[in-house]
C-alpha cells in the first residue's frame, strides 16, 4: 500500500471520527435540552438547531438564544420555547398566539402576505424593541424571501395580549388570535422581549413540505 493511499485512508478515518463526535455532541446537546422541554418535539428540535448554527455561521445572529415556535401543536399549549444554546437551558417555555387568518386552535394556514392575518413560517432575527399600542413590542426581520421576508412590513412583531392566557385557553378551547403577530400573555411578554430582542434567532415550525424543502437554513 502507498504512502499516499495510507495517507488518504487515514484522512478519511479522521473525518469520519469528525463526523462521530459531532454526533454525539449534538446528541448530548439535544438531550440536555430535551430534558427540561419535554412538550419539546425533537425533530422540531432537531431543525432550529440547525437554522440557528446555520444564521451564526453566516453571521446573521450575535445572540446565544434560540427562540422556537411549533405552529403545529394547539394554542392552548405552551408551544413557544426559548433556549440559551450556551448553557442549553430553557429560559422561557410560553403560550404564544397565531394569526386568525391561520386556523381556530390550531393553525394550517401561512402566509407572508400583508392584511392575511396569518402567521409565517420559518428563520426570523429579532430587531429593536419600540412602545406601540399593545405596549412594548419587538420588531423580526424574515430571513427567508417568500416565506415570510415581509415580517417588517407586516408588522409581525412579538407584543403581550390579554387574550392570551391559560383561563382563555381553558374557557375557549382556544387562546385568541392576532393579526399575524406572536403574541405572547401580558405578563410574560416583557420579560421575554426583553431577553431576545437585538440579534437572536427565531425558528416559527410548520411541517410544510414546500418549506422544508427549500429553505437555505436547514441545508447550510
Amino acid at each position: 500500500m502507498g504512502f499516499k493511499r495510507i495517507t488518504l485512508l487515514a484522512s478519511a478515518a479522521v473525518f469520519s471520527m469528525t463526523l462521530v463526535n459531532s454526533a454525539k455532541a449534538s446528541t448530548t446537546v439535544e438531550g440536555k435540552i430535551l430534558k427540561e422541554a419535554s412538550t419539546l418535539n425533537p425533530k422540531v428540535l432537531q431543525l432550529a438547531e440547525k437554522a440557528f448554527y446555520c444564521a451564526r455561521k453566516r453571521g446573521v445572529v450575535n445572540k446565544q438564544f434560540l427562540t422556537i415556535i411549533d405552529y403545529s401543536q394547539p394554542s392552548t399549549k405552551k408551544r413557544l420555547w426559548v433556549i440559551d444554546m450556551t448553557k442549553f437551558k430553557i429560559k422561557f417555555n410560553e403560550l404564544v398566539a397565531h394569526g386568525s387568518g391561520s386556523g381556530a386552535n390550531i393553525p394550517t394556514k401561512f402566509s407572508d402576505t400583508t392584511n392575511s392575518h396569518q402567521s409565517s413560517l420559518g428563520v426570523f432575527v429579532t430587531k429593536n424593541t419600540y412602545i406601540g399600542h399593545n405596549g412594548l413590542s419587538l420588531r423580526m426581520q424574515g430571513l427567508e424571501p417568500g416565506v415570510n421576508s415581509h415580517a417588517l412590513q407586516r408588522d409581525v412583531v412579538f407584543h403581550g395580549a390579554d387574550y392570551v392566557s391559560e383561563a382563555a385557553a381553558q374557557s375557549q378551547g382556544r387562546i385568541g388570535r392576532s393579526w399575524g403577530c406572536p403574541a405572547l400573555a401580558r405578563n410574560k411578554a416583557k420579560d421575554t422581549i426583553n431577553t431576545i430582542q437585538g440579534g437572536s434567532l427565531v425558528f416559527a415550525y410548520y411541517p410544510d413540505p414546500s418549506w422544508l424543502k427549500k429553505s437555505a437554513f436547514l441545508s447550510c
